[in-house]
């Protein structure tokens, strides 16, 4: 089976025998896009929650905004339909709670929050998340059933 890793502020999207990979998010989201139809699926690893928090702003991957309609485009070219994409989100830790002031939004939950919006502007339906809370996790996604794995030393595998 083929894989694919995904890096951070990257992106993949396939079809058939293979596996999309992201490690390690922490406050980064996995944004997941699934066509059980076509049989295609798509991963960004997405950094910030906007593009005013950065300099470089040409990496698409790298923000909900641009991410979201990235892989909707991608997966087109592989015969997915916007109509047909459910989306499943991973990630958005808040790693260093105890670090921050409270009632300030951390990063993780700032960019759950920015890429729900993005989904919502783009109407693809939202079906599953593993959000929030203090650890880090992996993704595997498998075309062509569409199966999510979520891994973390905390949880051990499961399945969204």
């Amino acid at each position: 089976m083929k894989e694919r890793i995904v890096k951070v502020a990257d992106y993949a999207v396939e079809q058939g025998e293979a596996v999309i990979i992201t490690l390690g998010l922490g406050s980064c989201v996995a944004c997941v896009l699934f066509d059980p139809v076509a049989q295609a699926g798509g991963l960004a690893h997405i950094l910030l929650p906007s593009p005013t928090l950065a300099r470089d702003r040409g990496n698409r991957a790298k923000f909900p905004e641009t991410a979201v309609p990235l892989l909707v485009e991608e997966l087109g070219k592989l015969g997915a339909a916007k109509e047909r994409l459910r989306a499943r989100l991973v990630g958005g830790a808040s790693m260093f709670a105890n670090l921050s002031a409270p009632g300030v939004a951390m990063m993780g939950e700032r960019n759950v929050m920015a890429t729900k919006e993005a989904l919502k502007v783009a109407r693809i339906p939202m079906i599953a998340e593993d959000t929030g809370a203090g650890h880090g996790r992996s993704v595997y996604l498998y075309l062509p059933t569409g199966r999510l794995e979520v891994r973390s030393v905390q949880h051990g595998i499961r399945e969204l």
